[in-house]
């Protein structure tokens, strides 16, 4: 189960940022580390503090954006400090994030997203996200570094792990009752925004409606069977619809 928690670096500028949070995720039995365009990458700095969990590095997969990081994962955490405009569900407390993910992850890969050090993740990253936690902290001071981040959400997923009680383990759902991968959900809003545009609903290429329906999707967790059924429907009203 926890092989299937990724932690993605989104353009990580200190490369020893890199080897420290590599070694808050061995402690904490994660292993999955991808590097979405970090700035200085491999580097001995990142090896360095890494100081035991150099596989981790030598391991970690780089990918130019968030989009190839998480295509196959069910649920994308992402980590802010603060709500942004996109109304996605959000996880006030970290052990109600690792709850959930956990039991994501029993069958399928999630992933937790910690943005830049200075800047953390853009509104755009955030929309490829399914929701958002925050972790609370002194609000006069509620400043962590990345690995520190990185260091607080692993041991609240290991936690959440350990605490999960086998006796009343579920067997595995079957796959269409499981939760969509994001790949699967981009290619659902995609068709929901070409018929929207065809049928005059929506006139503008980025509309917020676009957004906001994403962020709607987000909230009802559709699962892969109730996906289908609504990739159909779309298809049914399109083939109504005038060529173009």
């Amino acid at each position: 189960m926890l092989h299937n928690i990724r932690i993605v670096l989104v353009q990580t500028f200190h490369p020893g940022n890199i080897g420290a949070s590599a070694r808050a995720m061995k402690t904490m039995g994660l292993s999955d580390l991808v590097l979405v365009n970090p700035r200085c990458f491999p580097d001995s700095e990142a090896t360095r503090l890494a100081a035991g969990a150099e596989d981790l590095v030598d391991n970690a997969r780089v990918v130019e954006n968030l989009e190839a990081a998480v295509t196959d994962c069910v649920q994308v955490v992402g980590a802010s400090a603060r709500l942004r405009s996109l109304p996605l569900p959000h996880f006030d407390e970290p052990d109600e994030m690792a709850r959930a993910l956990v039991e994501n992850a029993a069958q399928d890969p999630v992933a937790l997203v910690f943005g830049r050090e200075r800047f953390g993740l853009t509104n755009e990253e955030i929309r490829c996200c399914s929701h958002q936690v925050s972790i609370p902290a002194n609000p006069d001071y509620g400043v962590l570094n990345l690995a520190q981040a990185v260091q607080v959400l692993a041991h609240e997923a290991f936690r959440a792990w350990r605490r999960r009680p086998e006796s009343g383990y579920r067997p595995a759902l079957p796959a269409e009752d499981r939760q969509p991968s994001r790949e699967q959900l981009g290619h659902f809003h995609d068709h929901l925004a070409r018929v929207m545009r065809r049928s005059g609903f929506l006139t503008q290429p980025h509309a917020r409606t676009e957004a906001q329906l994403q962020a709607l999707f987000a909230r009802a967790q559709p699962s892969r069977r109730e996906l289908s059924l609504l990739r159909g429907l779309l298809a049914s009203l399109e083939g109504q619809l005038p060529n173009e």
